[in-house]
């Protein structure tokens, strides 16, 4: 759904718009872009970007079209062929992925950050599933027949009367042995900035006694991936093919389970931290390894002003090791004051 809508209880506001968070090949049109080096995030050329295009939408029909038939085979060997066409399915669109982190086996409710349609595919391609997504969503060219015949449960998120309904429907496949994935958030946000997990869905994990895997998406570079507010659909996959190195990181933390959050409301903000906590440890990490990138350089010792220079460094490197400021301390980007209803799932 594009634009903005009254809030509502499925409908949350996410202060993240296309012109403040993604950047648009309208903008950055290939022909005024200015080449990179290489590892450096920019736009591709025109013809990778159109290859990548076709051959990721031809991955998706791929999919579509041998979907009927793997209802037939035994379940273990139909997630493992979602989980390898998923993966597929990313890489076509020029996007590498990586996973950290070891889930959990059986029914779970898997809850997430929500940035981008990309989204779903990275999930499934480790945490296959049966997906809560906007009834829109089931009237959207090939994506949504796709999402129909994987099992995708359509929610009309514009009033109170479905919840207990969907949230039944939840507790019933995961009774069953089945796996839910959920966007807590209830619509995209940048990545930069995340919204509050809303606990609805988490009822449905303590009335069939199941754990709760929370899981986190992060993206590089943030814009090209982000799918907020009224972006069209078609601007963003040509963002996504256009990108250069695009990455995505799937982090797995470890599961939560209703013997230590016994409400929904609790469970809800445990999976909420546990995510946003995800978050916080891999920028943690970058910036370390930032600083040891920083600090090896090397000197060739051919002069005295070498001599020098060696020396310099020698002092710099010590001081590198002192203690840094937190990267916590870090301003974080202020957020738009736009509203955006982009609830893709």
């Amino acid at each position: 759904m594009n634009g903005t809508t009254a809030p509502s209880p499925w409908l949350p506001t996410a202060p993240c718009t296309p012109g403040r968070c993604a950047a648009h090949p309208e903008s950055a049109h290939p022909e005024s872009a200015h080449p990179e080096s290489d590892g450096a995030p920019g736009q591709a050329g025109v013809v990778r970007a159109l290859v990548r295009l076709t051959a990721g939408l031809g991955t998706v029909l791929l999919g579509l079209l041998v979907a009927p038939a793997t209802g037939l085979l035994p379940t273990a060997v139909r997630l493992a062929l979602v989980r390898h066409w998923t993966r597929a399915a990313v890489r076509a669109f020029g996007v590498r992925a990586r996973y950290e982190g070891v889930p959990a086996d059986g029914p779970l409710l898997v809850v997430a950050n929500h940035v981008s349609w990309l989204d779903i595919p990275l999930i499934a391609a480790v945490l296959p599933g049966r997906m809560v997504a906007k009834s829109e969503v089931r009237r959207w060219p090939v994506l949504g027949t796709l999402a129909a015949l994987g099992g995708t449960l359509f929610i009309a998120r514009d009033g109170l009367r479905s919840l207990p309904g969907t949230v039944r429907e939840m507790s019933g496949v995961l009774a069953g042995g089945g796996r839910v994935i959920v966007f807590p958030e209830g619509s995209t946000w940048c990545g930069r900035e995340g919204g509050r997990f809303r606990p609805a869905a988490f009822q449905a994990a303590l009335d069939a006694g199941r754990a709760v895997q929370p899981v986190r998406i992060d993206y590089g570079p943030t814009d090209a991936a982000a799918y907020v507010g009224a972006d069209p659909l078609g601007s963003s996959l040509w963002r996504v093919v256009s990108a250069r190195r695009l990455t995505a990181v799937v982090r797995v933390p470890e599961p939560l389970t209703g013997l230590r959050h016994q409400d929904r409301r609790t469970l809800a903000a445990a999976a909420q931290r546990a995510v946003e906590q995800s978050g916080a440890d891999r920028r943690a990490v970058e910036h370390s390894a930032g600083d040891r990138r920083a600090v090896r350089q090397p000197a060739v010792d051919r002069s005295g002003a070498d001599r020098r220079v060696v020396a310099q460094r020698a002092v710099a490197s010590d001081s590198a090791n002192l203690p840094s400021l937190s990267v916590h301390q870090r301003s974080s980007s202020s957020p738009a004051s736009a509203r955006s209803a982009r609830t893709p799932a």
